[in-house]
């Protein structure tokens, strides 16, 4: 027979930290959009520092095309390009660095080699000044202050004004003619320099208030979290006063009234006195179980749902000695309430096992299938009688399966075993991309691939064609 559960469009909201899965979405709206804003800024950042690489490369490879063309055949040439692929090397190794992470030593070494190897190149053609074009930038950009900057500025038109004079020897009239014309090139250097560098210091300004928001947000997110834990704990403190120590001290109280009237041979009044303790013992078992079910199993605390459910198996296993197999498929991590969920469901099926099936084979699996994540719980037992719908501890199952959107099926027959079914909808993705698990063996005290080959990977049909477990 069988006993199926719909979905009503579960409540699965869960709690966390004392407050509401609501509360804690708009609490959080804000900090999501600080941390969109800081990530689009450091992406930003690197996008620019990739234009200049793109920039550097177009304009060394465009010198790199020019030479020849203009004429520079020979040692000159080969002088030319070796001082250019020094100047490459070393951005390679030392300025895309700098230039990503604000590193002081690699800029140095990098613009060092830069103006060096710009002077020799020039020094052998002159159209290797188009180097100056990417040299000034990347000066400007290296170096933190504006005095550093105008000051590599210098540097730079000086090895240039020395290169082109080395090129003619050194000639007065060319000399005359080359000094004004980098004159005018440094101080618009300089110009360009300035405007650059005010660009780069709010864009640095930028991303260290951002990082301040970042570290004010993770202390903010710290202090919640430890308020909310706080919280939880004055609640739960609550509860248990006006719950479980109640009920407790009541307990106490009946049971020396009990007592007093057992010394003096009232055997009504005890019966009595009993029953009131036994009421109670059964509201504070309720109590307690809706304070539990309020708050993570500790089996899921260190541990996956997969892990969990293992050791589940192999716990019954050497408890019950019985086989037991145990097998997951594809799941990885889910929503903390549907592991709690699933978790108690293979507990309670275990447990019905236990007391009621006078089962030989348990086989628990987990898999993950079409946007749903299903635990099948199967036995080879006598079976459950005709109350299967309500009894042996089902009817919970079935409103923690439901609260979460799922449903629930039992297949049951008188000596044919019994498959219970927990079929819950999860978001694509969400669960998967886990290994399969081993199962449990109950005389070996841990898993063993044989027994799990013979039991969990097979599960025969039962009258009805539901999949069961081999006898």
């Amino acid at each position: 027979m069988t006993a199926d559960v719909g979905a009503s469009g579960g409540e699965g909201a869960s709690k966390r930290e004392g407050t509401s899965g609501d509360e804690g979405a708009s609490r959080g709206e804000p900090a999501l959009s600080s941390e969109r804003a800081i990530e689009g800024l450091y992406a930003g950042w690197e996008q620019q520092v990739r234009w200049w690489d793109a920039a550097f490369g177009v304009i060394v490879a465009l010198t790199a095309v020019a030479l020849p063309m203009e004429g520079t055949r020979g040692t000159q040439l080969a002088i030319a390009y070796a001082a250019m692929g020094a100047i490459v090397v070393a951005y390679v190794l030392w300025g895309a660095k700098a230039a990503r992470n604000r590193e002081r030593r690699p800029a140095v070494a990098y613009l060092v080699v830069l103006v060096l190897g710009t002077g020799v190149a020039v020094s052998q053609a002159g159209v290797a000044t188009f180097l100056m074009f990417i040299a000034f930038a990347q000066v400007w950009m290296l170096l933190e202050s504006i005095r550093e900057g105008v000051i590599g500025c210098a540097v730079l038109v000086v090895a240039v004004t020395v290169g082109i004079s080395a090129a003619y020897g050194f000639d007065p009239r060319v000399a005359a003619s080359v000094v004004p014309q980098m004159l005018v090139t440094f101080v618009f250097a300089i110009g360009l320099g300035l405007w650059f560098h005010v660009a780069m210091r709010r864009a640095e300004e930028h991303a260290r208030l951002l990082d301040e928001l970042r570290a004010a947000q993770a202390e903010l997110a710290r202090t919640n979290h430890e308020a909310g834990v706080v919280a939880e704990r004055e609640r739960l403190a609550r509860e248990i006063h006006d719950t479980l120590a109640q009920g407790f001290t009541s307990v106490v109280m009946q049971a020396q009234a009990a007592t007093a009237a057992l010394d003096i041979g009232d055997d009504g009044a005890v019966r009595e006195r009993l029953h009131v303790v036994e009421d109670t013992a059964r509201d504070n078992l309720a109590e307690a179980r809706a304070l539990v079910a309020a708050f993570a199993p500790v089996a899921l605390q260190d541990a996956s749902l997969p892990q969990a459910l293992r050791r589940l198996t192999e716990r019954f296993a050497l408890e019950s000695d019985l086989l037991v197999g145990f097998r997951a498929d594809g799941v990885g991590p889910l929503p903390p309430t549907i592991e709690v969920v699933l978790l108690r469901a293979a507990q309670e099926a275990l447990t019905n096992v236990r007391r009621h099936a006078a089962a030989q084979t348990v086989v628990v699996r987990l898999a993950q299938d079409e946007g749903e994540v299903i635990l099948t719980v199967g036995d080879d037992g006598r079976g459950l009688g005709p109350d299967v719908a309500d009894g042996f501890g089902l009817s919970g199952m079935r409103d923690r399966v439901r609260s979460v959107g799922g449903t629930l099926a039992v297949v049951s027959g008188d000596g044919s075993g019994t498959v219970l079914r927990a079929r819950i909808p999860v978001e694509d993705g969400s669960a998967a991309g886990a290994r399969p698990e081993a199962s449990a063996r109950p005389d070996a005290g841990s898993s063993t691939g044989a027994d799990s080959s013979r039991t969990a990977g097979a599960e025969p049909r039962t009258h009805d064609g539901t999949q069961g477990v081999a006898r």
